[in-house]
């Protein structure tokens, strides 16, 4: 009993009061923004290599650059809103397996090796056989680590608009609309064929994200009053209202259409303003649908 109390009397109290305002801003919408990239690029890549092989073969090290470039960028903005940024090593030393973060660090470490040895293969070695069989688990790594975001988000129990398995789609749909965004930004030496495939997967990814923001907007009150309250941000006079409208403009709508209009007319001049505009939208959509449960009082 001693012991115990004499534990009590040392105990350190460091929060006791609710946090204020926004606590994931912009900087976690650059984490999962970098994440749609660093990840959609390599799971294009993958599909082009399958049904491409040839004519898709030299973006095989660009694509990988830009999954180097954009995962770190990930990495870094996860690194800089940790709190105690200098303690990260226990999620590796001291891992707490139910903890989705920690999953997610595993993946993501696990996910860098290996577009790194893609790297070496298709540079370094100039080996498209290894490249391609490496390729397949870093596909494999690649789902986890964009949908760990997800599960961190779903943790938040007390944020009823952020739940599973909801944002598990709008996680995958956001890495193949940024994957075939950068990569018909970057893959201008693409065949008509494959370049249609790639608007195809925009429009779509586009389409069904559009779908379930829409599902979330119109249905999501009957889920629970604290999303209710939350979707008043973004409806009518609310203050989050224009900024919500203009990422599912640009990221959903202007894409779609875009899409629709190179298809139909067996033209490509307008897949780049699509790209651009789904990137940039996708950003604003990320950043407004992070933000609105955060502006609710918690007590």
């Amino acid at each position: 009993m001693h012991a115990i109390a004499l534990e009590a009397t040392n105990a350190v109290v460091t929060l006791d009061v609710a946090l204020p305002g926004i606590v994931w801003g912009w900087i976690i919408t650059m984490n999962m923004w970098a994440k749609s990239i660093g990840t959609g690029v390599i799971f294009i890549l993958f599909y082009l290599l399958k049904k491409y092989p040839n004519e898709a073969a030299y973006l095989r090290f660009p694509l990988t650059v830009v999954s180097i470039v954009f995962i770190h960028l990930f990495l870094f903005f996860t690194v800089i809103d940790l709190h105690q940024m200098f303690r990260f090593w226990h999620i590796f030393f001291h891992p707490h397996w139910m903890s989705a973060i920690t999953v997610g660090a595993w993946m993501a470490t696990i996910y860098v090796g290996l577009i790194f040895f893609l790297a070496y293969a298709s540079f370094i070695k100039k080996d498209n056989a290894l490249f391609d069989k490496i390729l397949i688990w870093t596909v494999v790594v690649g789902i986890p680590v964009t949908l760990y975001t997800a599960g961190l988000m779903a943790e938040s129990s007390a944020r009823e608009l952020w739940q599973m398995p909801t944002e598990s789609a709008q996680m995958i749909l956001a890495a193949l609309l940024a994957g075939s965004a950068t990569t018909l930004l970057i893959g201008g030496k693409l065949p008509y064929e494959a370049k249609r495939d790639l608007a195809i997967i925009l429009g779509l990814s586009a389409f069904g994200a559009f779908i379930l923001y829409m599902s979330e907007y119109i249905f999501g009150a009957m889920k629970a009053e604290e999303v209710a309250a939350t979707l008043e941000f973004i409806k009518g006079n609310g203050e989050y209202t224009t900024m919500f409208w203009i990422g599912q403009i640009f990221a959903f709508i202007v894409p779609m259409v875009l899409v629709a209009l190179s298809v139909t007319n067996k033209s490509t001049s307008l897949l780049a303003l699509a790209s651009v505009s789904a990137l940039a939208g996708l950003w604003v959509s990320k950043h407004v649908w992070l933000v609105i449960p955060q502006l609710l009082s918690m007590s």
